[in-house]
């Protein structure tokens, strides 16, 4: 009964997010799941994906948050746009470039938060107006596009199916391998924390996470196989999100977040250097709002100057919808993808339902709230226990 109730606490959200799902594919008269807006859901909510993960890098130091995602993906958006489409520089080249950028980026603006100790989001702040109004000054007021093809392709294009016909076979073998591939980590994994004498979970609840999360997969695929299958930016994303859930799960560098989350003092005396965890964890989210800014022109074609406005909130939003503390040293990278997901899920429904803009936003303020007094709740619930 205790462990039912602790899978439960630690599936709240993605519950939530089979529940809201429901609701509005109920609600959609079935719009929402069908292949073609899975595709768009995927393009449209990218973007967050990837900012949120930086933005947990973050938040795991301590509860810090950077402010100024949005305005470094306007600024380097206009770079893109300056160097591939009015300067026609090589598209490699300028991909290059404009990472390199983002991380001189994040090497500023951590140079103040970890070795000067400037408040997080007070140097975030002044980043969101310095950075807009670089952006601002490179493109004059004006929006830079179209990019050429070569370049909207690496972002928007789909991986061809080999075995021809109707439906993307591809999509569905893929999603088979990586069902299999799941199990057997999933599987080795359990044998050896057992090995190690390690706590693990019952053997129903490890056979039906596994159920589960291999079904969804393979529904995603087989769905993805009736539009145009596997898009060159869920690679992309997946890519992502699997470099950094082993970073913070498997490496000794990506425990010091949490350590640092946790005490940083106590991680200071017992030898972890602080300063540098904080400072990379900055550089680490301006090269991810780079590679956002990437994946942004290309989906819109287009370099503007509104690019990016409230995007620092989407990924903040997912970060703590997803289980990250408010306080730090708590969340993972699948959460994040979660929270992620359950933002997108809750932006698409409302738009394909007609719902006002307005109220979208006070429904996703009440949303992310709740999400935050959760966290607040649960812990001091822990506490006093």
């Amino acid at each position: 009964m205790n462990k039912a109730k602790e899978l439960l606490k630690k599936n709240t959200m993605l519950i939530a997010l089979v529940v809201v799902t429901i609701i509005f594919q109920v609600g959609t008269s079935g719009t929402l799941l069908v292949p073609g807006n899975i595709t768009n859901l995927i393009a449209q909510n990218g973007y967050v994906v990837v900012l949120a993960v930086g933005m947990l890098i973050c938040i795991l130091t301590g509860g810090n948050i950077d402010l100024s995602v949005g305005s470094i993906v306007a600024l380097i958006g206009a770079l893109a746009g300056t160097l591939i489409v009015n300067h026609k520089v090589n598209i490699w080249v300028s991909i290059v470039i404009c990472i390199a950028v983002g991380i001189m980026i994040g090497i500023w603006q951590g140079f103040w938060i970890a070795y000067i100790r400037i408040p997080a989001f007070i140097v975030t702040l002044a980043g969101m107006l310095l950075w807009r109004g670089v952006a601002l000054i490179i493109l004059g007021g004006l929006t830079i596009s179209p990019f050429p093809d070569n370049y909207l392709s690496l972002f928007n294009s789909y991986v061809p199916d080999i075995f021809g016909g109707s439906i993307n076979i591809l999509s569905i073998v893929v999603g088979a391998i990586v069902c299999i591939i799941y199990n057997i980590v999933q599987i080795f994994g359990r044998i050896n924390k057992k090995k190690k004498g390690y706590e693990v979970e019952g053997f129903i609840f490890f056979l039906i996470r596994i159920i589960l999360i291999c079904a969804v997969v393979m529904a995603l695929t087989i769905s993805l196989s009736f539009h145009k299958g596997i898009s060159a930016i869920l690679i992309i994303l997946a890519v992502i999100v699997m470099i950094y859930a082993y970073f913070t799960t498997k490496t000794v560098p990506g425990r010091y977040l949490y350590a640092m989350g946790g005490n940083e003092k106590a991680a200071k005396l017992s030898g972890i250097n602080t300063n540098k965890v904080l400072f990379l964890a900055y550089v680490n989210m301006a090269m991810l709002s780079a590679v956002a800014a990437l994946m942004c022109i290309a989906r819109f074609n287009s370099a503007a100057p509104t690019a990016g406005n409230s995007y620092e909130l989407d990924a903040i939003g997912s970060c703590f919808i997803g289980g990250a503390s408010a306080y730090g040293g708590v969340g993972k990278v699948t959460g994040v993808v979660i929270g992620a997901i359950f933002m997108g899920v809750l932006n698409n429904g409302m738009s394909i339902m007609g719902v006002d803009s307005n109220i979208q936003k006070t429904v996703k303020g009440c949303v992310l709230l709740a999400a935050v007094a959760f966290d607040v709740l649960s812990k001091r619930r822990a506490k006093t226990a």
